[in-house]
């Protein structure tokens, strides 16, 4: 398994910083959140990458319909290269409770599940090159062949992981066809919970069963969570049993806290490694 750190708080330099502490402490991955308005990821990232030389960087997550999926695609390529081949990108709908409304943003889930499914479409097309074109419901784009850029340094691509509502079909089916999982699932009440073992080894099952067999690349399954730093064992028997059934990655979260200390303080401890 390896283990991730996402980065609740804003600013770039702070965001810069925290990634190379996060790097010496042993984090595999360093991951900034994708706002309505706020933090440019992309300048974010392209600051971390410069402070960093080994850890993965990415978003968690970026909502594809927000997104003009040519310039995600230059962006994606260009912070690609910048890290010398250490982006992950995440995507999903995104939350519409985060600002959708008030700043003109797509609010409709069958909507936003369309321009997602059609922009992956454009981005991956891109990224393998010159000439493409696109003929979808939400997006057309002309025959390209002018002033190609470099292809990704990743190969077969940078990896995509997708967030997707277990057990859902029509939401899985959209995961297999990339790279990873960030997988949530629906309560009997309808609200949102996070993935027991036996969940992910079902949805471990499920990918392997349906995934195209040209994909070469790994797949990963992504889970998240906070875990107590200063309790090792305590911290390591959260993340186990996860790793166990087939989670790869741990991302550590802490969404809910306000104090860039208490951040830097969790980071500075490490990653919960399953002991």
């Amino acid at each position: 398994m390896q283990y991730g750190f996402v980065f609740p708080g804003s600013g770039a330099r702070t965001a810069a910083d925290l990634a190379h502490e996060a790097e010496a402490a042993g984090w595999d991955g360093f991951f900034v959140w994708d706002s309505v308005w706020g933090m440019d990821p992309w300048v974010t990232l392209a600051a971390v990458a410069v402070s960093t030389e080994r850890i993965r960087i990415g978003t968690m997550l970026t909502p594809v319909s927000r997104r003009r999926p040519w310039k995600l695609a230059g962006e994606t390529v260009t912070l690609d290269h910048l890290s010398n081949g250490r982006l992950i990108l995440s995507v999903g709908l995104g939350a519409p409770e985060t600002g959708f409304a008030q700043f003109g943003e797509e609010t409709d889930r069958k909507i936003r599940a369309e321009l997602l499914d059609e922009g992956l479409d454009i981005l991956t097309g891109l990224w393998r090159g010159q000439p493409f074109n696109y003929d979808g419901k939400h997006y057309r784009v002309r025959e390209t062949t002018f002033m190609p850029p470099l292809p990704p340094v990743q190969s077969p691509r940078i990896p995509i992981w997708v967030a997707g509502l277990w057990p859902s079909e029509r939401s899985m089916l959209r995961v297999v066809r990339y790279d990873g999982l960030l997988p949530l699932k629906r309560s009997e009440d309808g609200t949102l919970t996070g993935m027991e073992p036996t969940d992910i080894r079902e949805a471990k099952a499920y990918v392997e069963e349906r995934r195209p067999q040209s994909e070469a690349a790994p797949f990963d399954i992504v889970v998240e969570g906070e875990t107590p730093g200063n309790a090792p064992e305590e911290a390591a028997a959260v993340v186990r049993p996860l790793a166990e059934a087939g989670a790869t990655w741990w991302l550590e979260t802490m969404w809910s806290q306000d104090e860039p200390e208490d951040v830097r303080a969790r980071l500075r401890q490490g990653p919960p490694r399953a002991m």
